[in-house]
């Protein structure tokens, strides 16, 4: 799936920062995100299950596809912000999720969009937003994978979750007040108590 079905306005970018229910649910808030799918991306296993992913051994990352009109966010600044929402600095590991399947990368659909996203990383390490050099991969898309129904919209829907609550909402909550002017508009409240880890 590349975006299938995605009007011709639109355009999509396929990134992964480590949790995709971190990442879904921070760009599901952006102004010009028309949807955001969370899936697996990178790897040479067809179809993969979660489960298959979580082995580290599929060469797939968590990641999200997003189909946005590049007249109300452009790739540039999606990357920008892509960059300053999740540690692009660290290998294979978000936090405490620890793995391949948590790499940070950028698959660029166009060669447009790799120069972007190049010139983005120079311009963050330029800006000194991160002590240490960026690692984040930028490489060829080649296919993504929706990830099972659960996964979808999961921060939402899942607002008491101790994952959620000790580690989604921390970043969501970052993101809105440093991106409140590019919010799609006022955030519904979500998720202020804690229940099971992920």
């Amino acid at each position: 799936m590349s975006g299938a079905g995605v009007a011709a306005a639109t355009e999509v970018a396929t990134v992964a920062g480590g949790c995709f229910w971190c990442t879904e649910a921070v760009f599901s808030d952006l102004r010009g995100v028309l949807s955001v799918v969370p899936g697996y991306s990178g790897g040479t296993v067809p179809n993969p299950s979660y489960e298959d992913v979580c082995t580290g051994r599929t060469g797939h990352a968590e990641a999200i596809q997003v189909a946005f009109d590049p007249a109300r966010l452009s790739f540039h600044d999606l990357i920008a912000i892509f960059l300053t929402v999740h540690d692009p600095t660290t290998k294979n590991r978000q936090g405490n999720d620890v793995g391949t399947q948590y790499r940070s990368v950028v698959f660029y659909h166009t060669a447009a969009q790799k120069a972007t996203a190049e010139a983005v990383v120079r311009e963050v390490e330029a800006e000194r937003v991160w002590r240490h050099p960026i690692v984040t991969e930028i490489a060829p898309f080649s296919a993504f994978y929706p990830a099972e129904e659960y996964h979808r919209e999961y921060f939402r829907r899942n607002p008491e979750r101790a994952y959620c609550q000790l580690v989604i909402a921390p970043k969501v909550a970052k993101f809105r007040q440093k991106y409140a002017d590019r919010l799609r508009a006022a955030p519904p409240g979500r998720g202020q108590t804690a229940s099971t880890a992920k």
